[in-house]
């Protein structure tokens, strides 16, 4: 039997694991240079933890089973176990909280999705208890100090507004909205165009559609619809947002505004937005995220609503990009110097020596050769593995150190 891991698992090997270890290095960086710092959440938690009061559809979570009346998941993103950790564990922190992380994260395919993906590999922050249009525009400059500083190619960021298309999808019958919404998520002019509507709410339906495109654009044909009080001052914050991120930022942003743009987990309540990159005829969702301003009040102990934004960074996509490129180490790290004891009665020695030479460098890669090999063979394998000194320990206990080509 040959032994293979599960359809929608797999391994890594080490020059996939040095290269995402760089990707995400340098986010852990970038992260840390605006203040975030680093927390980690249990990969379990309990089922109701996870779907975040209806937002995550249980379905999507890989559920465990559990001998208690609650059912525990594995985590399907992190943004909801952040909350819960914040509002309980963290309430006595000042405000606001900064928040980093790097894990894995894993989801149920549909049924009839055999052997897609079931883990995936994240970075992100989340930045709680900060609303208003400041803290919407630092996280936004945040993922493109990421984008930038990792080198991705070509890359723009899709701008949306879920309050914002939650009122302008107001105007239809409930029964029929979420079909609307669908077509309008998933881009499907042509079951849109096909359900029953009257003519104006058809007409409608495909202007909401194509409200896609530079956002001054966008924001002036908004204008041109009958809005509530709540919607214009919707538009006036994201008037204020894109002014901002403009005024922040040597060039223009490549920013398309949106408001198709849906995500996956509905706890998103005001600005969302998705990193993409178009390369070699596929294209890439690199991040996602959004405003949430009622999630934490889910996990609160008094049901105190908090403001919360926050984004992914998707570190296989990221990984896909960049093979193109320069930015990613090519092989795999290699030993510094193979200590060799060339007999039995100095193999003690020879273990004190590597440890002194990696007490010394605790960055040195430091190997010991384990015997019953021929000179030819040991400097075989060092050049196989590009080891390029090799450090003998002789009968009388010195060493004799020997560089190769």
């Amino acid at each position: 039997m040959i032994y293979q891991p599960p359809a929608g698992a797999r391994d890594l090997l080490p020059l996939e694991v040095e290269q995402k270890r760089w990707i995400n290095d340098r986010l852990q960086d970038i992260f840390q240079q605006w203040g975030y710092q680093r927390i980690v959440t249990s990969t379990l938690e309990w089922l109701d933890t996870l779907t975040a009061g209806g937002a995550v559809q249980p379905d999507k979570v890989i559920q465990l089973r559990n001998n208690e009346e609650n059912s525990l998941g594995l985590r399907p993103e992190l943004t909801a176990s952040i909350a819960r950790a914040a509002v309980t564990r963290m309430a006595g922190n000042t405000y606001p909280q900064r928040l980093c992380y790097r894990a894995n994260v894993f989801r149920n395919p549909p049924q009839s999705h055999h052997g897609r993906q079931l883990e995936f590999y994240q970075a992100g922050v989340e930045l709680l208890f900060a609303g208003g249009v400041l803290a919407d525009a630092e996280v936004i400059l945040l993922l493109v100090d990421c984008l930038h500083d990792l080198g991705i190619p070509d890359w723009s960021i899709l701008l949306g507004e879920a309050g914002l298309t939650r009122s302008l999808l107001a105007a239809f019958p409930e029964s029929i909205r979420q079909q609307v919404r669908n077509c309008i998520a998933n881009l499907d002019h042509i079951t849109l165009n096909n359900l029953e509507l009257d003519a104006d709410l058809k007409a409608q339906a495909l202007f909401l559609f194509d409200l896609r495109g530079k956002p001054e654009e966008i924001l002036n044909k908004i204008l041109t619809l009958s809005l509530d009080d709540e919607a214009k001052a919707i538009v006036d914050n994201l008037k204020s947002l894109i002014e901002l991120l403009n005024n922040s930022c040597d060039r223009a942003l490549p920013i398309t505004l949106d408001l198709s743009l849906l995500q996956t987990f509905d706890y998103y309540t005001g600005i969302v937005f998705k990193a993409v990159s178009f390369q070699d005829h596929q294209s890439y969702i690199l991040a996602e995220g959004g405003r949430y301003d009622r999630l934490l009040g889910l996990y609160d102990p008094h049901g105190k609503a908090s403001p919360g934004i926050g984004f992914s960074l998707y570190i296989d996509d990221l990984h896909s990009c960049l093979l193109s490129t320069e930015q990613l180490p090519k092989q795999a790290p290699s030993s510094d110097c193979l200590v060799i004891p060339t007999t039995i009665e100095v193999e003690a020695i020879a273990l004190k020596y590597a440890r002194q030479l990696r007490n010394k460098d605790n960055s040195a890669r430091i190997e010991i050769d384990l015997g019953d090999r021929s000179e030819a063979a040991i400097k075989q394998y060092a050049q196989t593995c590009r080891i390029q000194q090799l450090i003998w320990i002789l009968e009388d206990g010195t060493p004799k150190v020997e560089l190769l080509n």
